[in-house]
């Protein structure tokens, strides 16, 4: 069975790697761009050219060439580390089917959804990987065909199909999007929401009926992973985002912490701020704390399901889980590079943010190996300590000092910007280039007040004066 997995895999990577050599084949054989002639999509008149024509053309070609290589040798890379993280996921998971087969002689084999589950009270390392239990990921669809891109990187990345089964769970009734999910055949589970009629909904809200739509849906779907097929904890994305190498690596290796630290109530894989230039792309290994629900790419526990199902509202739930009645003091743990990145414009907000902001998202491209790291430094007591010791000793200086690039500043940071009302974070936030919007008070990306970014090079901490005392709910 092993030397089995092992030649599909090998086949697999043989065959991925025989594909790029025909896209290279394929850019190869291409004009170069805006050299297309007449009718060829946008050359200026006079700037068609043959391919015999013209010195710039071999080295054009060369250019495109090197590109793909390059390229090649990224996934290539990629593809290893996966691999090797594959087998090792594979070789625990191996123990763990041993262990079940002990359980069983003695009398009990437990379910596998369930397994990783521990009694309470009882202590766990917060950064041992939970080897045996199930992470489904659950797919939010309703009609976008480009799904695939989803499932394709879903597929190409997960170290095990064992470990992590891929729900698309679809609304809206679209079947070219139902053909493109089925497909994927038993690679993936297709649920379909069976209610797709319109809601009642207030006559001012009539124009929101997507977003009441969108809140039937989640409460459907995370009911049928939660209560019908009975796992321990999922990870939720939507149909528009991509996913980066090491997408699985980061959710396991901080569902223990999930599980542990009270102070928790999610994991995200995003970070409203994560735009080029504002994150340190060098760093990719940096976690935070937030008290900000980032969503988009989510893992949470059975348990916060059964807390929220009862009072789950009729739409708008990302903001409603914003709320302090939800949030209840909790943070979620962020990236500093996101895990995922989305790339669908259509959808009920019509492209609302997209074009002048997410599509601007970093999507990290390195693998970290999550797993083998040591991250109690997430855990409450010590985080806050380091945290506040880091952020109340970084130099404080007015935002003109950073935006001019002038003065007496001097390296890479931190420093400290202060401000104390809603409208000094608002015109502070914007000139700095950060998300200035607010949620119950609780600024995007932000803990205790705090929002850490970068820019042009330097660490910066947007903070609330010392002696942070709580969120004031009505600076949203």
């Amino acid at each position: 069975m092993v030397r089995k997995k092992g030649s599909v895999i090998l086949c697999g990577a043989l065959l991925f790697i025989a594909w790029n050599a025909l896209l290279l084949l394929f850019l190869w054989g291409r004009p170069p761009i805006g050299r297309l002639g007449p009718g060829g999509g946008g050359a200026e008149p006079g700037e068609g050219r043959e391919w015999g024509e013209g010195g710039d053309l071999t080295g054009e070609v060369m250019r495109l060439a090197e590109e793909v290589e390059k390229e090649l040798e990224t996934q290539q890379v990629l593809l290893q580390q996966i691999q090797s993280h594959r087998a090792l996921w594979e070789h625990r998971q191996g123990k763990g089917q041993a262990k079940d087969s002990q359980r069983l002689i003695g009398g009990g084999l437990s379910d596998p959804r369930k397994a990783g589950t521990r009694a309470p009270g009882a202590s766990v390392a917060p950064t041992a990987p939970d080897s045996d239990t199930v992470i489904p990921v659950v797919v939010i669809a309703c009609d976008r065909v480009t799904v695939r891109r989803c499932l394709d990187k879903l597929l190409q990345y997960r170290p095990s199909a064992a470990l992590h089964p891929i729900i698309v769970s679809q609304d809206c009734g679209h079947e070219d999007t139902a053909r493109a999910i089925a497909a994927y055949g038993e690679r993936v589970t297709h649920l379909r929401q069976p209610e797709l009629g319109d809601m009642p909904v207030r006559p001012e809200h009539r124009k929101f009926q997507g977003y009441y739509k969108i809140a039937r849906h989640y409460r459907w779907a995370l009911g049928q992973v939660f209560n019908t097929l009975g796992y321990s904890a999922a990870v939720i994305v939507e149909d528009d985002l991509e996913v980066a190498p090491d997408f699985f690596e980061y959710f396991r290796a901080l569902l223990p912490l999930l599980r542990q630290d009270p102070s928790l109530w999610c994991v995200s894989a995003w970070n409203d701020n994560g735009r080029e230039g504002v994150v340190d792309a060098g760093a990719p290994e940096l976690l935070y704390r937030t008290d900000f629900f980032p969503g988009l790419g989510w893992m949470l526990l059975r348990e916060l399901w059964a807390e929220l199902e009862p009072k789950w509202p009729a739409a708008f739930w990302d903001d409603w889980m914003r709320q302090p009645e939800q949030r209840r003091g909790r943070a979620c743990l962020r990236p500093e590079v996101s895990r995922t990145l989305t790339f669908g414009r259509k959808g009920v907000s019509l492209g609302q943010f997209f074009d002048q902001y997410l599509r601007y998202i970093k999507l990290n491209s390195q693998f970290v190996p999550f797993t083998r790291l040591d991250l109690s430094y997430l855990e409450k007591a010590a985080y806050d300590r380091t945290f506040e010791e880091k952020v109340y000793s970084a130099p404080l200086v007015r935002p003109e000092e950073l935006t001019q690039g002038g003065g007496q500043l001097r390296g890479t940071g931190p420093y400290r910007v202060q401000y104390s009302s809603r409208d000094s974070f608002k015109v502070f936030a914007k000139a700095l280039g950060v998300m200035d919007d607010l949620k119950s008070g609780v600024p995007r990306a932000g803990y205790r007040g705090v929002v850490s970014f970068l820019h042009k090079g330097r660490r910066v901490y947007l903070a609330p004066p010392p002696g942070w005392k709580g969120y004031d709910t009505t600076w949203s």
